[in-house]
């Protein structure tokens, strides 16, 4: 009568010893994992950050998911964060304010606020440009026949391929474009809505609006890549730059290579991986449209930059001066003179 409570005595002594052991396996697995973490946060804060500041809506977007999704940062030794901008104006600020280590921008700018005592520098980031575009209801085949027209612009009256366009009319007519036409400014979007629809028959916009204009039948009669070599301008100007300022370059160098190796990185897989692409579709919003999403990465990848070429430097001193002449300080600042270490020398061979 009294086995019974010693066998369950000792069925629960067993059963305390069994749950002892297994608190230790749990203690001892948190603690393991504890480790794992506080190293995986060393490695992390070996890492430096760089923190880019993008248009919430830029095509450099693009970049910075390729960047991330396939760890570049992490092979580049860095850290990307990547702060959304509300506008270019907002990137501005946020640069110089110290908020942001680097923005996109474009050397133009850098070359306004060096000779103003900003140092800021730069490294050549794309050289995709915008175009003239028209609608083929309009029988413009020439650019010649613009006189009359009323053309639409995206960007303001100093806006960089507006300038150009009315360089390349200057030395081909000898006249000014402006008083030979109708300019109308709005909003990219705008633009492309009204030359869609037929109410413009001439549009001057941003690449990517002019590949989403393409897409939808619109015909591109020059772009400015074009319109730049009539200039002498030999070959495209890396127009859109990394910038950041002499401050980070000298303190965190090995952090802004590192930043610039995933960049260049990302560029190569963009320009020769068609399936890295397919990721992108959602912010190219091109999901289900198949001719956007073809003509918004062919666009982008004739601006890539994926080396950096000693010439890009010559087009963009040259593309400066035509800059400074038709735009005056309003577009490149009161000195019409191209700012020394514009570009920094500390990154390529």
């Amino acid at each position: 009568m009294h086995r019974k409570p010693a066998r369950a005595k000792v069925w629960i002594r067993d059963r305390d010893k069994d749950f002892d052991m297994t608190l230790r396996k749990v203690a001892t697995g948190l603690v393991a994992f504890a480790q794992m973490a506080v190293a995986g946060i060393a490695v992390a804060q070996d890492r430096p950050v760089i923190d880019v500041g993008i248009l919430s809506y830029g095509t450099a977007q693009w970049e910075m998911q390729v960047i991330q999704d396939n760890g570049l940062d992490t092979d580049a030794g860095i850290e990307l964060v990547v702060t959304d901008l509300g506008s270019e104006q907002a990137g501005d600020l946020a640069l110089q304010a110290g908020n942001v280590d680097v923005i996109l921008t474009d050397f133009l700018w850098v070359s306004a606020q060096r000779n103003a005592g900003n140092l800021i520098t730069s490294i050549p980031h794309s050289r995709a440009v915008g175009g003239v575009m028209v609608h083929p209801g309009a029988g413009i085949e020439s650019l010649d026949q613009l006189a009359g027209t009323t053309i639409g612009i995206a960007g303001g009256p100093v806006d960089k391929s507006w300038i150009i366009l009315q360089s390349a009319w200057e030395s081909l007519n000898g006249d000014t474009l402006a008083e030979q036409v109708d300019a109308r400014f709005a909003a990219p979007p705008l633009v492309n809505e009204l030359l869609v629809s037929g109410d413009l028959p001439v549009a001057l916009n941003f690449w990517h609006y002019n590949a989403r204009a393409r897409a939808a039948g619109m015909t591109e009669l020059v772009s400015v890549t074009e319109l730049l070599a009539d200039l002498g301008v030999d070959g495209p100007a890396p127009l859109l730059v990394w910038a950041f300022t002499d401050e980070t370059a000298q303190a965190r160098p090995e952090a802004i290579r590192g930043f610039l190796d995933a960049s260049f990185a990302a560029k190569r897989m963009l320009l020769e991986d068609d399936a890295v692409w397919e990721s992108l579709r959602a912010k190219m919003r091109a999901e289900e449209d198949d001719r956007l999403f073809t003509e918004l990465r062919d666009a982008y990848r004739e601006g890539i930059i994926a080396d950096l070429d000693p010439g890009l430097y010559d087009t963009a001193s040259r593309t400066f001066d035509i800059m400074a002449e038709q735009g005056g300080a309003d577009l490149v600042g009161r000195d019409a003179v191209f700012a020394e270490d514009t570009f920094w020398t500390g990154y390529g061979d």
